[in-house]
Parts: C-alpha cells; structure tokens; sequence
C-alpha cells in the first residue's frame, strides 16, 4: 500500500537565483502565476502586481484578505511613487473605549479598522495598469470558484487560525465549512469570494467602500455593536505619499513614512553607516553585534515616536538626521549588549510580492490582515476577512499613537526599495512577519547592497530577530561558534528552527542587473516562488 504524503518532512534546501526580462516573487506560486500571466496578455509590473495580489487574498488567506491593508511603492520608469492605502479607525472609536485594559483586543470587531487594500488595488489600476480590473481579477476569481490546492505552509497556518479563530463572527463558514481547517493538498473553494473580487472589479472597487459590500459589511458590524459605518467606508481613500530616503552603501533605501515601521530600517541603517560596518563579514560576530544593536535602537525610536503621520510630535525626517543618527550610533558599545531607550530629536513599520517588466517598471507591494486572518471576522457570504489592525493603536493618551477615531495606527507592514550609485532603481525587496519587517529589510540591504550578496543567498543567509532589550532570536542555521560568542557578549538568545513557525518571515527580491533584466528571489524555507520570463 502506497502511503500518503507527509508534508511535515523538511531538509535544508536552497534555491538558484531566477533570471529574466520580466519577474514576479511572491510568497504563493499560484499567485506569482496569475502575475506572470498578466505580463504575458501585454500588461506592466503593476497589471502583475495587482493580480498577484488579488490571488493572494484567495490561495494565501492565513496572511491576508480582501479586508486587509496595503502599501506599494513603484518605480515608473523615470521616477518613485509610494501608496498608502492603510485603513483609520471607525470615526465613533474614542479613547475611553478599553477602561481597565492594558491593550487594544486582537480579535473579534473591536480590533477591526476600516479595509484598504482594495482602494490599494483601485488606485494602483487608476494611475499605471494598461489592462482592465476585470481582467486583473480574473486568476483570483477562478482560483476563489474553481479551488486550489491548499499548499503545506498555508495549510498548517490554516489549521493554527481555526484552532483560534472557529468561533469568530462569520469564520468558520467561510473558512471551515466542513467544521475543519482544509488538510493540505485539498482542493478549497470560496465561491462568496468570487463574487466579491467579481463586484469589486466590476465596480472599479465603488461597491467595497459606497456599494453593495459596504453594506453588508456595516449591517454585520452593527448586528454585532461595532463601531465600523458605511460612512466610515465611505470616506476611506488611499494617499500618494512622499517616500523617505536614506543613502546607503553608495546608493539609497526607500520607505514609506510613518504609520509604518519602515523608518526603523533607515534609522538602523544610518546608524551602522556612522560604525563603519562594512569593516566586517556579514556572518562574522561583529558585524552581527553591531546590527543588533542599530536594530534595537532604531526600534527604540520606533515604539515611541511612530504613528499615524498627521499625529507626529515632529517630523519623521528628524530621526534621520546624519546628527541624531551619530549620537545614537555613540552610544553602542562594541564588545557588549546594552539595552536602549529612545532618543530626543531637535528640531533643525503578512504577503509580500514584487514585480519588474522589460520595459524598466517595477513594484514592491505589500498587503496583510495582520495576525493571520486577522480578527477572524468575516462578513457572511463575501469571503471578506477583516483585519485587525486596531490593535496596532496605544491606550495611553498621551502617546502619538494612542487611540482615536477616524485615526490610522501604527502598522507593522512595509514594502522596500532601493536605489543605485546611478540613481536608477537597484531592487524592490520585502521581507514578511509583523515586527521582523524593518529588521529584515536591514539584513538585505547589508547582504545585499553592502557586501554583493546574490538575492537568493541573503534570502537563505540565518537571520535575527531583535524580541526586546537584549533577547534576540537567531535562526538555527547561525554558526555555533558565533552564538556562543553573541552570548559571551550580553546577548540573550534564543535559538530557534527556521522552518518552525514564520518568526523569521518569508523574503522576497527583485534585483535589477546593469543590462536592465532581473533577479528574482524568493524564500527557500516557505512556499513563495519567484518566476521570470
């Protein structure tokens, strides 16, 4: 008798860097297909980017959903542009909402913001795509009724949300209908969602937000007592932004600004400028050191400062003064861990995918529901699961990012880019996982840019994970040796298998050669793929 599969044995594995004319990485192979599909109808980078994004919220519905939240960041050929289609808090949310609690919920409709993610693809489509919504949203609707092949992460993802998600408004109907998680390798079909991604398309996005959905999104809410209007839908739109910027490595990284945490990653790569980390290997104890600590005060400055953009104390540009900057960098001792606070500036940061095409247009898109499925809430017979970025806000008043309505929080979600010598674009890289996102885009851009590592490599290079004060995660795969000695240095750390779990995120990159092709990436540990024509 043949036995079955088993899809829980895992040996170490790496992947050859993809090379071609036009790329799409992602963190689904069905996905990174409807993308490349788009590109072979005649469609641009962001046609791709679009559609791999609207399969995702189907065949990878454990890290995001029509009820996310987006940001992109495209190259257009000549120039940057960022997009923030992150969601505010329902206009009626006010500050004495949690009385007594510590912390905002994770679950159910008091953690759930307005959804941005469609106005995301809308505004993406609007300004840069060459071929219909309709036709962008078609791979997702066939994957949404026809099935898919649940894929082994996925799957044991799956099976983690419904183990907490069962009993949340709307879940388990929509993802459990056969009172289960789906086993991996089972076909899953979501026909609700293929109606809504038909609508949302059909409509040019019109029936999420002032339509159709919108009102049976409300009506759920307000069968429930949440807070979340279709006035609150509404008014939702997405924002074209100014990008901050901070030379490294004799070119420069691109982030959003804030409400996302991508600034950490320019404040941690400033700081490591100002110690000359490029004296060290990238694997060696301390350059490894040295990042850590970079990382710790970047993320330092992160949790207290950050928030919605028109909250801030001050500018964010303040935190990236080559000034501040060094007087953050003075205070890392070389030989040992020390914990940090954050600094006091004068006045003077889940699915990631990436695309490119022959014709030099590139993307860095990122969207997420945030902890899995979110808040586990869905809206009955929509496939609509809706995020729980809420919690990202504060309880203290007092804080930039405290509680408010009509409010965006603090978002762990960020796309990265990067710019060459040159001035032309040098790669669209993402790194996936809550609070590992700002650290990750460190870890490829020191791979990458500083030291020439090859994407797929840094990619399969051991990561870290700042936890807090001196407790850091190190990937298993990390060398013995240079544990040890991180330890000897005041550095708590807990190791741990990179195959458990998503801790250590997954990653994603498209780098762009001289001769204008590509290599594309993606992560060897989880099922991402990375294709090229």
């Amino acid at each position: 008798m043949t036995k079955a599969i088993d899809f829980n044995v895992n040996y170490a594995s790496h992947r050859a860097p993809m090379i071609g004319r036009n790329a799409v990485a992602t963190s689904q192979p069905l996905a990174a297909q409807a993308g490349m599909h788009m590109l072979a109808l005649g469609g641009n980078a962001v046609d791709a980017a679009i559609a791999t994004a609207m399969a995702l919220t189907v065949v990878e519905p454990t890290g995001c959903g029509i009820g996310s939240d987006a940001f992109a960041i495209v190259w257009d050929g000549s120039q940057l542009h960022g997009l923030n289609a992150s969601g505010r808090s329902p206009a009626s949310w006010h500050a004495d909402m949690f009385v007594g609690k510590t912390a905002v919920p994770e679950l159910g409709w008091d953690a759930v913001t307005v959804p941005g993610a469609v106005s995301g693809w809308v505004a993406l489509a609007e300004r840069f795509a060459t071929l219909p919504l309709t036709t962008l949203a078609q791979p997702a609707i066939e994957y949404a009724r026809h099935g898919f092949p649940v894929s082994p992460l996925i799957g044991h993802l799956w099976q983690r949300g419904y183990n907490k998600l069962k009993d949340q408004p709307g879940f388990s109907a929509c993802f459990a209908p056969e009172g289960r998680a789906p086993k991996i390798g089972e076909i899953f079909r979501n026909p609700a969602q293929a109606r809504t991604l038909e609508l949302i398309a059909q409509t040019n996005g019109e029936a999420f937000y002032r339509g159709e959905l919108a009102q049976k999104i409300a009506a759920f809410a307000k069968a429930h007592g949440a807070h979340l209007s279709e006035a609150d839908l509404a008014n939702h739109k997405a924002d074209w932004v100014t990008l901050l910027s901070r030379e490294f490595a004799g070119g420069s990284v691109q982030e959003l600004p804030p409400n996302g945490q991508g600034i950490a990653t320019l404040i941690a790569l400033g700081i490591l400028e100002q110690c000359d980390i490029g004296r060290y290997h990238p694997d060696s104890v301390q350059s490894l050191h040295l990042a850590i600590e970079a990382m710790k005060l970047a993320l330092a400055d992160l949790d207290r400062y950050v928030a919605d953009d028109a909250h801030l104390e001050f500018a964010a540009e303040l935190l990236l003064s080559d000034d501040y900057l060094k007087s953050r960098a003075a205070l890392i001792d070389p030989d040992n861990a020390s914990d940090f606070v954050y600094g006091a500036p004068t006045q003077s940061g889940t699915v990631y995918l990436s695309t490119a095409d022959a014709s030099g247009m590139m993307v860095s898109f990122i969207q997420s529901n945030f902890m899995g499925f979110g808040s586990g809430v869905v809206v009955p017979d929509t496939g609509i699961s809706l995020q729980n970025r809420g919690c990202g806000f504060v309880l203290d008043p007092k804080h930039p990012n405290a509680l408010a309505g009509s409010k965006r929080p603090f978002h762990t979600i960020i796309p990265g880019f990067a710019m060459g010598a040159d001035g032309k674009p040098l790669m669209s890289f993402g790194v996936m996982g809550g609070p590992m996102q700002a650290q990750g885009h460190v870890q490829m851009a020191l791979r990458i840019m500083l030291h020439g590592q090859n994407p797929q490599a840094a990619i399969d290079a051991p990561r870290w994970r700042v936890i807090q004060g001196r407790e850091v995660a190190l990937e298993s795969s990390f060398d013995r040796n240079v544990i040890a000695a991180l330890r000897e240095r005041g550095h708590v750390i807990t190791v741990e298998d990179p195959l458990a779990g998503y801790n250590f995120g997954g990653a994603q990159v498209i780098y762009r050669m001289p001769e204008g092709h590509y290599v594309a990436a993606t992560e060897s540990r989880k099922d991402g793929q990375a294709l090229v024509s």
